[in-house]
């Protein structure tokens, strides 16, 4: 039998981790962690180069610094999986007052997600920056270990439903843990990437650069993932202390 204090923690825990789980997997899947506002440009001669640097994003080889540059010059946005630019819709954009734009989109492949990164971006012969490689990487894959982290937490809570024991609530509150620290690692990673990327490839005058959404998202999912887990191990420690003293008074 179990106490409602501890059925409500429980009930809590589940929902904070299903919308921490939910956030993160939102984040992870959309392209506005980081985004760039650009000065409109006019005139037929930076119209061509804005194309020329939007074909070489689209179709050209995987170079960081020709998609940086681009993200830079045309409203960019950038997350762990996607790279995007904001582009006019029609090619003779620079006559019309007020052009429509649309938003095209790039994934990051999975080979490319493990390319190193140079200490001058585009140079290769400037030798591999080891901080800001394994930054990228980890920023790639500590999203998806806090996501495995909750899948295993979920079937193990599922078998103890079934089960009906409280055992391994500990664990799994301790999985969710690991999850939140997962994802606010991610989100520092992220963010010192980015500020190490800035200083080796300084943003065009006029061009800022802010935090968007999909960032957020991560950030709000890691406390959430905390508080399910303080929960988790609230409600097995508690219960564990009192089933062993309703054992001791009825032993003695």
């Amino acid at each position: 039998m179990v106490d409602n204090r501890y059925a409500t923690a429980l009930v809590i825990a589940c929902v904070l981790s299903i919308l921490a789980t939910v956030y993160l997997s939102v984040a992870i899947g959309t392209q506005h962690w980081y985004q760039y506002s650009s000065p409109t440009v006019r005139g037929e001669a930076n119209m061509s180069e804005l194309r020329s640097l939007y074909d070489e994003f689209m179709d050209g080889e995987f170079d960081e610094k020709t998609y940086s540059d681009t993200l830079f010059r045309l409203n960019g946005t950038v997350g762990l999986w996607w790279r995007c630019v904001l582009v006019p819709a029609s090619a003779h954009w620079y006559k019309e007052p007020d052009p429509k734009m649309i938003l095209e989109c790039r994934s990051f492949t999975l080979p490319q997600q493990f390319t190193p990164k140079y200490k001058e971006p585009g140079n290769h012969n400037s030798g591999e920056d080891m901080v800001r490689t394994y930054l990228w990487r980890c920023q790639f894959l500590l999203p998806l270990v806090s996501l495995g982290l909750v899948v295993l937490a979920g079937l193990t809570g599922f078998c103890a439903c079934l089960c009906q024991s409280l055992a391994p609530t500990l664990g799994i509150g301790v999985l969710h843990l690991l999850a939140g620290l997962c994802t606010l690692a991610t989100v520092c990673c992220y963010l010192a990437g980015m500020d190490l990327l800035h200083r080796v490839s300084m943003l065009p005058d006029k061009v800022d650069g802010s935090l968007g959404w999909s960032l957020y998202l991560a950030l709000i999912s890691s406390p959430l993932h905390m508080m399910a887990a303080a929960l988790l191990v609230w409600a097995a420690r508690s219960h564990s202390q009192n089933y062993y003293r309703m054992t001791a008074y009825r032993v003695a």
